[in-house]
């Protein structure tokens, strides 16, 4: 194993955050907020240092495969997640060193889920950091890197199949570097788009900032406690609900899309599942929810938004769906499993791997009725190989494996079963809210610190799509070979 070299990765890491928290001290700084200034300097050099001290020098032997690729993507996340707290810890912002790892977990990993009951009265620069942190993890800190760093080209490919979401990593160039320079082009693109709507709208400039950021890492970290319904405007719950459905698609998409190749995008067969879904479940829970709203325009809207909220994993808080009749509730359960599709920002199982899952599920049964038919599986118009389909089934196993099991561990700590089983299904999917005693604010106080820091564990695990982490806490993976 290359020690060596998983050890230059995560330095990169490490000094990469202590970049990206020159921008959240800057924000201090222009608001003038004195307190928060040092809790961001102590940060930066903790990261910094601790990089320097370990050594920003390339091995030689710069040569990474799966192993090693999996090992510093995993140890990385959760390296980058401790010293990310450490702004809310310093400046006293969340007092409790535990309920800062969990926050800056759910950033980083985009899922939203907080315990911060109230965040109005925390300092500007505290909450552009929590924001900047879905920002960060949305596009993911190793794409930032293969931007800015040459690997061999050979190998990179394993360093961007360790983080990047998805039953396969998509490449526009042959070239990771330019790859990750297309993909952070759009993405930051999109971004300031949509922070420039909603300031049109009405919405002050620092909100619609890190609006845009929650939105575009599909994270949904709100500096309202309301969340978006404290800006009380239709139009601004219409271009978030866009927003947060468009950083749901496959990037690769939109780069066809710059190209002109407009036939190959509506050909896609993961996006117009995906289009179908939306638009099913948002007229199923409009239709339920008109006799709470007691208008359908209003219903429609709030199910459009919800819908997007809960399908692209973002999570954005504004929508009272608990009152909603319990089928509102059943539609939400099952967009907590599916996700978004592969190559977007969004967590969950994801679109593509639900379509190939059903897609084996069917040519088995026919294998079964007609042992000598030869039968074969297609994706996008692509022959889905034999390697493909047994990862995506160890995948899925795995899943509903951890559901399976952390539910009944949350369970036994004393939690009732829906409040259980949503939380560790929103957690792992990266979703935010949940239902039971969490809510659709997603405000998980009334766990412990040892519950939180499981959870925690579950939502890296969910947004590095678990075999990171399996293979970082695997004996095996440290043997000798």
């Amino acid at each position: 194993m290359n020690y060596k070299m998983i050890r230059y990765i995560i330095c990169m890491i490490l000094m990469a955050e202590s970049a990206f928290m020159v921008l959240p001290l800057l924000v201090s700084l222009f608001y003038g907020e004195n307190g928060v200034l040092m809790p961001f300097v102590w940060s930066i050099l903790a990261a910094f240092c601790t990089a320097m001290l370990f050594g920003l020098k390339k091995p030689k032997y710069d040569l990474v495969f799966a192993r090693e690729s999996y090992i510093a993507v995993a140890a990385g996340w959760i390296l980058v997640s401790l010293f990310g707290a450490m702004p809310f810890y310093l400046s006293g912002a969340i007092p409790s060193f535990i309920d800062c790892i969990f926050e800056t977990v759910s950033g980083f990993t985009t899922t939203g889920a907080t315990i911060l009951e109230s965040v109005e009265s925390l300092p500007k620069g505290i909450l552009f950091w929590r924001a900047f942190t879905h920002w960060i993890g949305g596009m993911g800190i190793i794409m930032f890197l293969l931007m800015l760093t040459q690997f061999s080209e050979g190998h990179s490919l394993y360093i961007m199949r360790a983080e990047v979401p998805g039953p396969t990593v998509g490449k526009i160039t042959p070239k990771a570097s330019s790859n990750a320079h297309i993909l952070y082009g759009i993405y930051t693109a999109l971004t300031l788009i949509e922070a420039v709507l909603l300031v049109f709208g009405g919405m002050p400039v620092f909100d619609a900032v890190t609006t845009a950021m929650s939105t575009a890492g599909t994270g949904g970290f709100s500096v309202r406690d309301a969340g978006i319904a404290a800006y009380n405007s239709a139009y601004v719950e219409w271009v978030v609900a866009i927003f947060m459905l468009a950083f749901g698609i496959n990037f690769n998409l939109y780069y066809l899309m710059l190209l002109r190749r407009f036939k190959i995008v509506f050909k896609s067969e993961e996006l117009r599942v995906f289009i179908a879904i939306v638009a099913v479940s948002t007229v199923i829970m409009g239709i339920n929810a008109t006799e709470y709203y007691g208008d359908f325009g209003v219903a429609i809207r709030k199910a459009f938004f919800q819908t997007g909220a809960i399908i692209s994993t973002t999570g954005f808080g504004g929508v009272e769906f608990m009152n909603w009749p319990m089928l509102c509730h059943s539609v939400i359960l099952v967009l907590l499993f599916t996700g978004a599709c592969a190559g977007s920002t969004a967590g969950g199982i994801k679109i593509s791997r639900i379509i190939m899952t059903f897609k084996m599920l069917r040519k088995e049964s026919r294998r079964l009725a007609h042992p000598h038919e030869v039968t074969t599986i297609k994706f996008e118009g692509k022959f889905v190989d034999k390697e493909t389909r047994s990862f995506i089934m160890v995948y899925m196993s795995a899943f509903f494996v951890i559901l399976a099991v952390s539910s009944i561990s949350i369970m036994i700590m004393g939690h009732d079963y829906e409040t259980a089983f949503s939380a560790v299904l929103s957690c792992l999917n990266n979703v935010g809210p949940a239902l039971g005693n969490v809510g659709h604010s997603g405000v998980y106080t009334l766990f412990s610190g040892a519950e939180k820091l499981f959870l925690s564990l579950l939502m890296l695990t969910g947004r590095l799509e678990i075999f990171p982490m399996l293979i970082l806490f695997m004996p095996t993976t440290w043997k000798k070979h």
